[in-house]
């Protein structure tokens, strides 16, 4: 190098010496078996689409690590004497991303917005409270009965811009079933700690961080970009090579596989989701069966035969390969105590088919089920061993699998409930049994209540019903968890559901990223570190 060489590059590091540059943006690669279909939050009840939303849209409280209850746009809130009276104190100088101030008009809007015909999380709000601004940041919610735990899932229920949903003809909640999209299913304005940049439903969405969010923060992401990449091999490829960041699920059939390399790992865990299978026990015929002018699944002895004639084992040590918790009741283990005393009824396959001769099917028959191949672990797997199973009791079963996006729009209330047999996963909002006693279980006759909404099949017990209204106002817990085994006793008896199992976390995590992973399977990076 000559004495002229020298002089520049010394002279060049003096001069950069004293130059900041900016740090590398940081960018976070997610992918899910699933899409996002829709950006309007009351459109799918769905966890994986909730914990979307949940980057950009807040809720009056929200979820810790553990899944306790802390403040989020409510600061904090008081109930009155006789239970009758919530007064929520508004959390100030927070602003949606366009601008707009946050205030009481926004959470009364919303409260009528999740209420109204479309939306899918009509439970987040009892049907008969009135919700009365007092100021700018106080809200008042009366109700015509107590309702001890009707906060415990206001952290789903995201609070939306009254000025931006007017201004783009979206005051009303796009349904699931919709062809046609909504302002608001295409765009997002919320509170949260981040925006949307950009979103191509079925392609990829980029979230860019808020840096006016009102919270701590305790990411370090510069932005998110979520990629839908539904072929399990496909997904577990771009993790490995470090095209993506974060994926979930991790197929079972993987998990030894990842852990076994270098640059990945398996976060695993249980889940609170229970798995199960629904009948339809209200039309007088089935849409999709050979039987004409009447329903089989009226029969309760066809309910159990079909409930005996399902291997769980078999599906748990094979489909599952040993990452499922057989399960008894439609709620988790860890939520109800009186669980263990709920023993699930034994694989029966001579009795199956006694049960169905005896109903007047001795050569069984034909019926649809509906099943997603892109929401639950192994869901298609799993109706595939149900179709099987169920063959060999005499009943031939015509499986309709599609993604989740077509399932939800078909078998939901916005689609109306466009189902003989189907399988869906539910983790109560609260996580609490009234949610599934009123949401999966509770009669769905009533067009002026929400009871009943995800009870696809309307499975219907008004003794039931009668328990589950003491439930929400009982405050004594000995006595509430006796109503709840009573309520659940019914529905155990009855055989109006097949609960499966609880199946496990897995979710594939880069050994450059650290994530905390909450028991309710909600993949939410606003808690991401990644080392770039």
């Amino acid at each position: 190098m000559t004495i002229r060489s020298k002089f520049l590059v010394a002279s060049v590091a003096t001069l950069m010496a004293g130059v900041a540059f900016p740090a590398m943006a940081v960018t976070l690669r997610y992918a899910n078996q699933g899409d996002l279909k829709s950006l309007d939050p009351y459109t799918l009840n769905e966890t994986t689409t909730i914990a979307h939303h949940g980057h950009v849209y807040e809720g009056l409280t929200k979820r810790g690590k553990d899944l306790s209850i802390e403040p989020g746009l409510a600061e904090r809130w008081e109930i009155s004497e006789d239970g009758l009276t919530w007064r929520l104190f508004l959390r100030k100088n927070v602003k949606f991303h366009n601008g707009n101030p946050f205030n009481a008009d926004d959470v009364i809007f919303s409260a009528d917005r999740v209420r109204a015909t479309g939306s899918n999380f009509q439970t987040r709000v009892p049907s008969g409270s009135e919700w009365v601004k007092v100021d700018d940041y106080t809200v008042d919610v009366k109700l015509k009965s107590p309702n001890p735990i009707m906060n415990a899932q206001w952290d789903t229920w995201y609070i939306m811009d009254k000025e931006w949903a007017e201004a783009n003809n979206s005051v009303a909640p796009t349904p699931a079933a919709a062809t046609t999209p909504s302002f608001a299913s295409l765009n997002a304005n919320g509170t949260g700690p981040f925006k949307i940049e950009s979103h191509q439903p079925g392609v990829k969405t980029v979230f860019k961080v808020n840096k006016d969010w009102w919270g701590k923060v305790e990411h370090n992401l510069d932005e998110i970009v979520f990629t839908p990449i539904a072929s399990d091999a496909t997904r577990v490829a771009a993790l490995l090579s470090g095209e993506v960041d974060v994926i979930e699920p991790v197929p079972l059939q993987d998990v030894q596989r990842v852990n076994g390399t270098a640059n990945a790992k398996v976060l695993a865990g249980p889940e609170l989701r229970t798995i199960f299978l629904g009948f339809d026990q209200t039309r007088d015929e089935l849409l999709f069966s050979n039987v004409k002018g009447k329903n089989p699944f009226k029969d309760k002895r066809v309910r159990e035969a079909f409930y005996k004639a399902i291997d769980i084992e078999t599906i748990k040590s094979r489909v599952m390969r040993g990452m499922s918790t057989p399960s008894a009741l439609m709620i988790a283990p860890q939520l109800f105590a009186f669980s263990k005393d709920f023993e699930r009824p034994k694989y029966d396959l001579e009795g199956a088919k006694k049960l169905l001769a005896d109903a007047g099917y001795p050569n069984g028959f034909e019926v649809g089920l509906d099943c997603p191949n892109d929401r639950y672990v192994n869901d298609e797997a799993i109706c595939q061993a149900v179709v099987s199973m169920l063959a060999r009791a005499g009943v031939k079963v015509n499986l309709m699998s599609q993604p989740k996006a077509q399932y939800f729009g078909k078998v939901l209330k916005s689609g109306n409930y466009n189902t003989s047999f189907y399988l869906l996963g539910w983790t109560p909002g609260t996580f609490d049994s009234h949610n599934v006693l009123f949401d999966i279980e509770g009669c769905r006759d009533n067009p002026q209540s929400s009871r009943g909404e995800s009870n696809l099949g309307n499975f219907c017990n008004k003794q039931h019903d009668d328990l589950t209204d003491k439930i929400l106002v009982e405050s004594n817990k000995e006595k509430r968890d006796q109503l709840i085994k009573q309520a659940y006793q019914i529905t155990f008896d009855e055989y109006g559901y097949i609960p499966l199992h609880q199946q496990a976390l897995a979710w594939g995590v880069s050994n450059k990223v650290t994530l905390p992973q909450r028991a309710d399977n909600q993949v939410l990076l606003y808690w991401a570190q990644k080392k770039e």
